[in-house]
């Protein structure tokens, strides 16, 4: 929806609502006083005009205007427009389910379980309530610096999702499938953050059974394809995601992506491109442009491309800060290699290899820049204490004996 056509249609349901209102009566003059000796006569009474009462605009104009919001990416301008909505009309069920999901965007986890758990209760056959109740759960545990503290979150996922899947069950014909899909997709996330990778991979293709030409669904499981090191069946799942939505950005720059860890850098390269081409202020899409960039040992366009994406989103994607820091190492910039690499480290804290190449730049030395072999053993250390397998912490510290 353009702007031009958002302001058509609060201005229309403005009128209306204006037009609504009761007209406030017209004020009535006060009666003249009776004829009196000069001596006594008071000045004559002056009505007072009442004042026009102000048309109040009625929920769904926020509505419409929190969703034009949401879409654009201004999740804090979103939940002002929701929350207003809301507070004009608590029962509003649009209003709740686009506050809730604005407040998740915002990471105002607390205030998003209420406002979802609210929206259930006045509407519990509403499965889009479920669903963003589990994301909440969801993304506040992915968002906990400690998450052991919010480990929890993700049994409450699995129970709303248990509800969740009675309603979508409630339906019939072609909405059971699509809501049931809903619900094995965030089970499939769901197992994902819990390590169940094999249980992950069977909720996916459940969804992608019941839902196949869904884009989303098929990238989720070419994810966990890739994470379990089947390159070939992600790039199949991958493809498809590819064929059915051609304009989604995140599907063709994933795609592009794991073309370029295969070897297939020809490919990928025009692949990734494109995603960026189509999304250019998306920054998963342009830093997968960066990535592929890189491993096309095309350096000038990776360095421009991850920059962009960072200045897009600096706190989502350590991939990107990683990536630079590759570039910075390969460069001999080691300042800025242990700048870019302790922030992938930081915001990718359970990823080994960030932290490795962090120790690899500390072990070397450069210029005015002296290695630092305390740092560099802490760093391979503390990738081996999150994969006590990964080889090359193992030899980083071999040669620091």
């Amino acid at each position: 929806m353009n702007s031009r056509t958002l302001g058509l249609l609060l201005t229309a349901a403005t009128i209306c609502s204006a037009a609504a209102q009761t007209q406030p009566t017209p004020p009535v003059p006060a009666p003249a006083p009776a004829q009196t000796p000069a001596s006594t006569t008071a000045p004559p009474a002056t009505a007072t005009p009442a004042k026009a009462a102000v048309p109040v605009r009625p929920a769904a104009n926020y509505v419409v205007l929190g969703n034009y919001y949401y879409e654009q990416g201004k999740y804090d301008q979103a939940y002002v427009a929701f929350r207003a909505a809301t507070e004009i009309d608590p029962k509003n069920t649009s209003a709740l389910l686009g506050l809730g999901r604005s407040q998740i965007r915002l990471r105002l986890y607390a205030p998003a379980t209420e406002t979802l758990r609210r929206l259930i209760q006045l509407a519990p056959t509403d499965l889009s309530g479920y669903i963003a109740l589990s994301q909440a759960y969801q993304q506040q545990y992915i968002g906990a610096s400690d998450r052991a503290s919010v480990v929890g979150n993700l049994g409450e996922a699995l129970k709303v999702l248990t509800d969740a899947e009675a309603v979508a069950g409630a339906m019939t014909g072609e909405e059971r499938n699509q809501g049931l899909s809903k619900v094995w997709n965030e089970r499939g996330n769901v197992y994902r953050l819990q390590g169940n990778l094999t249980q992950a991979i069977g909720a996916f293709r459940q969804a992608s059974t019941l839902n196949p030409d869904n884009g989303l669904i098929l990238f989720n499981l070419g994810d966990m394809y890739a994470a379990t090191g089947d390159l070939l069946a992600a790039l199949g799942s991958l493809q498809q995601a590819v064929i059915a939505d051609p304009r989604d950005a995140y599907n063709r720059a994933y795609y592009a992506k794991l073309l370029a860890l295969s070897g297939n850098t020809t490919a990928a390269k025009p692949e990734a491109a494109q995603a960026a081409k189509l999304a250019p202020t998306n920054a998963y899409a342009v830093g997968e442009y960066g990535v592929v960039s890189y491993l096309s040992r095309d350096p000038a366009t990776a360095r421009v491309q991850l920059t962009q994406a960072i200045k897009l989103d600096p706190l989502r994607f350590p991939e990107f800060y990683y990536y630079l820091g590759r570039l910075d190492l390969d460069g001999g910039d080691l300042k800025s290699a242990r700048d870019n690499l302790t922030r992938a480290a930081a915001l990718g804290s359970t990823t080994p290899e960030y932290i490795y190449y962090l120790g690899l730049s500390y072990e070397r030395g450069a210029g005015a820049v002296a290695p630092d072999r305390i740092k560099a053993r802490e760093n391979y250390e503390r990738a081996l204490k999150l994969n006590a397998n990964y080889t090359p912490a193992k030899e980083g510290l071999a040669r620091l004996r």
